[in-house]
């Protein structure tokens, strides 16, 4: 009596869900679009029957971006443990690369944004919110991190209604100045001048350490080396490469919606134009990327280094952010 199936059978089933999860895996590692940023203000103020205020732009773009993490296809990646995701490398990197930036803005509205002063109250919506976005973004089980993220997005929301709300028991605000957007930018500062620094050690190199520089009285815990090697690892390229490729992301939606609600400070300290540079250097930094893989060349070489050239974009772009910073103190 013949078995039930066939080694035969057996082997082209395995074959058809290899391609099928490869198809899927493939489907799910492709990159989100850049938001919308006026149809999604239009659409939500016409939503909730209200004229957009300060700060509803950035509140709406920092939610959508939020959104994107979990509703792009395939959902939230980073915390799956089953295949096709449990093979996905790239676009889990992307998403902690967009969290990052997340987590970044969050802090800042709770700190700077929404307060008028050291000693003012900090908004309630915006301090249940941050802490839920700090959540292992790993996290699989009860609290998972995407119900924590889903409800940070909806303290998000509420914090938005609050902010065009007629009752004043419920009204929040956003201040736009200048020294609140001093505050985001020195965040924005330390993540690309991390991810510049991280993405240019694809190619070994030694450095001078420069951990003390500027400074003839600093001091440091522990004795360190005047000079190091430094070398991602071959199998963390690529992911170094895509985590900061999801960080400009979501950057750029970020800093379009900062240009509409603080563009009466830009204008005032003469400072929209290098807003916009920094802009267009992000933008550029979200090309396609035609290759199949994260190439690794070295120097001058024939094969390209894109892990270089990322790393070029995000330094103009932060070279342009000191720019601006300096605007936004001196005018």
């Amino acid at each position: 009596m013949k078995t039930m199936f066939s080694t035969k059978s057996i082997f082209w089933a395995f074959i058809a869900i290899f391609f099928l999860l490869y198809g899927v895996g493939v489907y799910w590692s492709s990159e989100p679009l850049s938001i919308n940023i006026h149809a999604e203000v239009t659409q939500a103020a016409k939503a909730e029957n209200v004229a957009p205020v300060v700060g509803y732009t950035t509140t709406t773009v920092l939610i959508k971006v939020s959104e994107v993490l979990l509703n792009k296809p395939g959902g939230y990646l980073s915390n799956d443990i089953m295949p096709p995701s449990l093979f996905l490398d790239n676009m889990p990197a992307w998403e902690f690369g967009v969290l990052e930036m997340v987590r970044d803005m969050a802090l800042v509205m709770r700190k700077d944004f929404s307060r008028s002063q050291s000693q003012s109250l900090v908004n309630k919506h915006l301090q249940e919110a941050q802490p839920r976005l700090n959540i292992n973004n790993k996290n699989w089980a009860v609290p998972s991190a995407e119900s924590e993220y889903s409800e940070a997005i909806k303290q998000l929301y509420a914090y938005r209604s609050a902010l065009v709300s007629t009752n004043g028991n419920h009204k929040a605000q956003f201040y736009a100045r200048a020294d609140n957007l001093r505050a985001y930018i020195e965040e924005v500062q330390k993540r690309l001048g991390s991810y510049s620094h991280r993405l240019s050690m694809s190619v070994g190199r030694e450095q001078v350490n420069t951990d003390l520089a500027g400074d003839k009285t600093a001091e440091q815990s522990s004795q360190g080396v005047s000079h190091l090697q430094l070398q991602t690892d071959w199998w963390k390229i690529d992911d170094i490469f895509y985590e900061a490729r999801g960080a400009t992301w979501a950057l750029l939606q970020l800093l379009r919606a900062i240009e509409i609600d603080f563009n009466s400070v830009l204008e005032n300290k003469n400072a929209k134009i290098s807003l916009q540079q920094i802009i267009r250097e992000l933008e550029a930094s979200q090309e396609s990327l035609w290759s199949p893989m994260v190439l690794n060349g070295s120097g001058f070489g024939l094969v390209a280094n894109h892990s270089l050239v990322m790393a070029n974009y995000i330094s103009r772009a932060n070279a342009a952010l000191i720019d601006l910073n300096e605007l936004l103190t001196k005018g």
